[in-house]
């Protein structure tokens, strides 16, 4: 049958009475009884291609366990080019079968079977173990107008267990571990940072090839992607026997992680913002006196001007006259440094004047609104600040261009690509008709990140091997592990609900592939903890300190060891001084992350060579331990750490009310104050940890093993 393949020809034989449909094909001398309802279906080199109820179907391998389903309406076929995905099909191993109606495709990995009635796609292990079944719909394609082109939304349902747990999504702030039981639309947004992809306790993931806006439904009826455009349906199914297996395949499909340089791994010192370059430098000068380690140093907006010059790409600052040398001290110092680089350009600048002439920005509103600093934004003098097409190759270019001459050939080290979700201010419907170069901004609007963390990304590779690439950005969408891309979290909040909340944001943002993950460790939004919004007091409530110090603990143990945030400063010596209990915990947590970087590193190489992830669910390492399923408070850092932070107040209390401002800070008792908040350190509490089975335990701190 050559290469082991059986093709088969359908003809199709009516009987009125009984509506029975049946075909009898004889290979060899063998009788093989199949319903025929599909048409026009054929082998191809890769799987099959069917038309089921006007809807034609193509199957591709690409590896023994992960194939490619694509539908459209019957005669509408559309040739389509995924952002995400790099690989390519390849010539697997399978056969084919027609069993009870169905075409069956097996490999020595995986079974997927096409309903020849209903056109349902099933998908079990090679030994028959049921994994996951498409749900029989109406509608998958409906017509839809996308700014004047003739187009579908597109909708699939799918059938799942009831047990079983889902995780991914990309980086959201509901708290939730496992992702069932919701409505979600997936947009890229400041804290939100979506990938249409899961996997499932069952050793499964389903990834929705789809850049458009899309609501992910999981109820008792059916887990469904929803996507408001689509010329094609297009999702990839993987089997990968456990979550590890699964983000392997991942990606092999989406591309394969860089290896970071060691000193990204450090620590990191920043805030909104450095307002010099003396200060800048004065920042890791002070940590070097102190004697305590500092990595990265990063310098936040407007190191270009005013908001006309958003983005410059070029220091236009007077306080910053000499960046060749800011740099070259930063340097000296044996500090790395990163810079901020956004989405947008001013009106005054010469990336926009560049762009504006060849059509390559967004007429939109973004950040910042007004051109005028303080808030709110005066709109009698808007910015005119405008986003830039990041789908344009040669829009790519041109931001390249400006950005390698004004900054990266002076020395930096690193990118803080700020909005690259990108920031979208007052939000009307028919902004999604924007064209962009691949179509509607609605078509595409979720691979923005991709696009323009890609340019910078490839456009660096392509003029220099001198420096590893390395990216802060804050957001992301699956692929982009590709392209030496950390993402944070965005402009969180400081609270302690926040920084709950982080810890299963960042846990499925890693489940999902994309292993480099970092937030602003005690939040970015912490004026409520000052005595007046920005006077940059909060280091000296306890309310705060205790807060700062339990995020601090946190992000310890995430990829990137990252302190930043607004309204207030964040670095060590503005809680204290040494010997004093919060000063001293701060840098106890900054030594002991120095003390791990050979640990860290070698995990690091681990996720770039063997496929590994830092930020493990517990589910990855004890999936047989179901009270791990739906844990959203403690994790593994790499594979041999456990690690549960503290993510609740114990000394002071987590609301904060001003009830009067005169007075200090204050603790709220049913509206009254209670004067001065004091809070002992050193008083010793206790919290509870669940210990996974499976294994033996050791605490790190006494070397007490523990069954």
């Amino acid at each position: 049958m050559g290469d082991g393949l059986w093709d088969y020809n359908f003809a199709l034989l009516n009987n009125n009475r009984n509506r029975m449909r049946k075909m009898m094909l004889f290979l060899g001398g063998v009788a093989c009884v199949a319903a025929a309802w599909a048409q026009d279906y054929q082998k191809t080199a890769y799987g099959v291609k069917a038309t089921v109820n006007a809807v034609d179907v193509e199957v591709q391998f690409f590896t023994p366990s992960v194939v490619r389903i694509l539908k459209s309406p019957h005669g509408e076929s559309f040739e389509k080019k995924s952002l995400s995905v790099v690989a390519s099909p390849g010539e697997v191993g399978f056969k084919i079968s027609v069993k009870k109606g169905d075409i069956v495709l097996g490999t020595k990995e995986l079974q997927v079977s096409l309903d020849t009635s209903t056109g349902v796609l099933s998908y079990e292990t090679a030994d028959g173990t049921p994994l996951l079944r498409e749900k029989s719909v109406e509608k998958q394609f409906t017509a839809f107008n996308d700014a004047g082109d003739a187009t579908y939304s597109v909708y699939q349902a799918f059938q799942l267990d009831s047990d079983e747990a889902l995780y991914g999504l990309g980086q959201l702030q509901n708290g939730k571990m496992s992702q069932r039981g919701q409505v979600k639309n997936l947009v890229q947004g400041n804290v939100e940072d979506v990938s249409p992809f899961i996997q499932s306790t069952k050793g499964y993931g389903l990834f929705w090839d789809n850049y458009s806006p899309t609501v992910f439904t999981d109820n008792e009826k059916e887990t469904s992607f929803r996507s408001e455009v689509g010329d094609c349906m297009d999702y990839y199914f993987m089997y990968g026997a456990d979550a590890d297996g699964v983000v392997a395949q991942i990606r092999y499909l989406t591309g394969e992680v860089p290896m970071f340089p060691l000193w990204t791994y450090g620590y990191w010192q920043s805030k909104e913002r450095y307002k010099s370059q003396e200060e800048t430098v004065g920042v890791v000068r002070k940590y070097r006196e102190l004697g305590v380690p500092l990595d990265g140093i990063i310098q936040d907006w407007q190191y270009w001007g005013h908001n006309y010059l958003w983005n410059a790409m070029d220091f236009q600052n007077p306080l910053f006259n000499n960046p060749k040398k800011m740099i070259d001290d930063v340097h000296a110092m044996n500090a790395h440094m990163a810079i901020s680089i956004w989405s947008s350009f001013g009106p005054a600048t010469k990336p926009y004047r560049e762009l504006a002439d060849k059509g390559l920005l967004y007429d939109f509103r973004t950040w910042p609104a007004s051109g005028t600093e303080g808030w709110p934004p005066d709109m009698e003098y808007p910015s005119g600040v405008r986003v830039y097409d990041a789908y344009s190759p040669e829009a790519r270019d041109i931001y390249w261009k400006y950005l390698n001459e004004g900054i990266f050939k002076l020395g930096m080290d690193a990118w803080w690509m700020d909005s690259t979700e990108p920031d979208h201010l007052d939000f009307k419907p028919e902004d999604m008709d924007t064209k962009t170069y691949m179509g509607s901004f609605r078509k595409v609007r979720n691979a923005y990140p991709l696009m323009s963390v890609g340019g910078v990304y490839d456009h660096q590779r392509a003029v220099s091997s001198d420096k590893r690439v390395f990216i802060l950005t804050r957001s992301g969408f699956l692929g982009q592990q590709r392209y030496g891309a950390n993402v944070w979290s965005g402009d969180v909040g400081s609270s302690w609900e926040t920084l709950r909340n982080q810890v299963p944001a960042g846990l499925n943002f890693s489940l999902c592939g994309m292993p480099h993950w970092n937030n602003d460790i005690g939040g970015f939004f912490a004026g409520q903890y000052n005595k007046s919004w920005n006077d940059g007091t909060a280091p000296k409530n306890p309310l705060y300190q205790e807060l700062y110090v339990r995020w601090l603990q946190f992000g310890t143990f995430t990829p990137m060891m990252r302190s930043h945030g607004a309204d207030t400063p964040r670095e060590i010596y503005q809680f204290g001084q040494k010997g004093e209990p919060v000063y001293d915990a701060i840098e106890k947590m900054i030594r002991l992350r120095y003390s791990l970087l050979p640990y860290i590193y070698s995990t690091s190489w681990d996720v770039s060579h063997r496929q590994s992830t830092f930020m493990r669910a517990l589910v990855m390492d004890f999936p047989k331990d179901k009270k791990v399923w739906d844990m959203n408070d403690e994790y593994m850092f790499g594979k041999a750490f456990l690690v549960a932070p503290v993510l609740h107040a114990q000394y002071t209390q987590e609301k904060v009310v001003k009830v009067n401002e005169e007075s200090g800070w204050n603790r709220d008792n049913a509206g009254k104050a209670e004067g001065k908040v004091q809070a002992d350190f050193q008083q010793p509490k206790s919290t509870e940890v669940y210990l996974p089975c499976g294994t033996v335990w050791y605490d790190f701190w006494t070397n007490e093993k523990i069954e």
